[in-house]
């Protein structure tokens, strides 16, 4: 059970949320505008608040950061029958966790709340001590406001229905199997999680990996080993670089999901399969299939449901959230406090190509870490890496402090839409300052 808030101005779908939510023995509060929401916060202190955007008194957006300050760690999600994704993406930026289109599909809301309640007794009973307080301070999240991250984020909603399976495919370092494991958080949080790099065993060793292998199968042999799928239980077994697989061992991996059974090596017992298969790549697996080093039929086995993960340099957007997020990660990991990037750190990171992505960019920070002498990470401290066709886009950055600055605002701006209220977030100043700063720069919204 969870305590539930509803702000809706909408009466008869909020009685008929209550109505749902209390069958499932979940703690309701309706209220009809912002102003009640706010003073219900305080008395219920929900679990998950179901902040509709359009509200009598307000609008929804401009409770959220207030409602998110009371209480942090609050699970806000965002009811809206807009179909456009602008009020969304501003929502997710602002610390919503997810949104649902109205109508809203009941099961979806359903699995949401049963998906919170999952944590909060993960939390309470202290689950993943073990790993230390960076996980409660650092969870499995994809950090960013970019449409295509807030789609993946549905995506893996609607998938932790099922034990579908998933292929993620993105260039290297992008985050596939972290994708991969929230998925397996949203969808199977008590069982294992099981993740074998097919390109990192010669096949052989990879089918004893996967399936298992009888004692006496070969030699050295000498006792009986359960394999991957087998381990994996009603988990999820992640089998990064997939096309690496030898065209022996897809014929076998097919049957495995095509019969959900599979047999130890050197053994006669069939064993069923039950855990979901997610599947990753940085090569054009279709590409693969025509020229014959992929199984066609594999292919679409593996592709029931495809994620695919932008690269870094098509969401230069979330570049400031993201470095901001991995210097704290860093941080905690040195035992120090975190730094800052200064004006010119923040333009060089936003210029860069990135080919290695989000790897590339913490193994950037990383590095700029260790060797900071200040409080400041300057453009000259992050050494990047150079491709030939980008070394203009990676030059550091030259000119005066104002004009590095004039040039960084006016991105800013470009990128929020001229949206006051969320550029001055991004930049980590004052609304107020940052109109003086456009004053002073004689910034003009249509020069950008």
């Amino acid at each position: 059970m969870i305590k539930i808030l509803i702000i809706d101005d909408d009466q008869a779908l909020a009685r008929s949320l209550e109505i749902q939510l209390k069958a499932e023995c979940h703690q309701v509060v309706v209220a009809h505008n912002v102003s009640d929401g706010m003073r219900a916060l305080g008395v219920l202190v929900p679990d998950l608040v179901l902040l509709d955007l359009n509200l009598p008194d307000d609008h929804g957006l401009n409770a959220l950061p207030a409602i998110c300050a009371n209480l942090p760690g609050v699970t806000v999600v965002i009811m809206t029958g807009n179909t456009e994704n602008s009020e969304a993406v501003d929502a997710m930026r602002d610390g919503a966790f997810d949104y649902l289109r109205k109508p809203l599909d009941l099961d979806e809301l359903l699995q949401m709340a049963a998906n919170v309640e999952s944590l909060k007794k993960r939390v309470g009973s202290g689950a993943g001590d073990e790993d230390g307080p960076s996980l409660q301070l650092f969870p499995l999240q994809m950090i960013g406001s970019d449409r295509k991250i807030i789609d993946i984020h549905k995506q893996i909603g609607l998938l932790a229905r099922s034990r579908v399976t998933v292929l993620v495919t993105g260039e290297s370092g992008t985050g596939k199997e972290l994708v991969a494991r929230i998925l397996h958080e949203a969808s199977a949080p008590n069982q294992p999680f099981v993740a074998i790099n097919c390109s990192a065993f010669v096949p052989t060793l990879l089918e004893s990996e996967l399936f298992g292998y009888e004692k006496g199968a070969f030699t050295g042999a000498d006792q009986l080993k359960k394999g991957k799928l087998e381990f994996a239980a009603k988990g999820t077994v992640f089998l990064d670089e997939i096309g690496d697989m030898s065209l022996d061992l897809q014929s076998k991996l097919l049957r495995v999901l095509q019969e959900d059974e599979f047999v130890r090596v050197g053994g006669l017992k069939t064993l069923t399969f039950e855990a979901r298969i997610v599947a990753a790549t940085h090569r054009n697996l279709q590409e693969m299939v025509s020229k014959g080093t992929f199984r066609e039929d594999l292919f679409y086995r593996l592709n029931v449901v495809n994620i695919e993960v932008p690269p870094l340099r098509e969401r230069r957007c979330d570049i400031d959230h993201l470095a901001k997020y991995l210097l704290a990660k860093i941080a905690f990991k040195m035992g120090r406090h975190p730094l800052r990037l200064s004006t010119a750190g923040h333009l060089k990171l936003r210029a860069g190509n990135w080919p290695g992505n989000v790897r590339e960019l913490e193994n950037t920070l990383t590095r700029a870490m260790v060797l900071a002498h200040g409080k400041e990470i300057d453009a000259d401290a992050l050494v990047m890496q150079q491709d030939d066709n980008q070394e203009q886009a990676a030059r550091p950055v030259t000119g005066t402090l104002a004009a590095t600055e004039k040039k960084y605002i006016s991105q800013a701006l470009a990128e929020h839409n001229w949206n006051i209220t969320h550029t001055a977030l991004t930049l980590d100043v004052s609304p107020t300052t940052l109109r003086k700063k456009i004053t002073d720069y004689h910034l003009k919204r249509t020069e950008l």
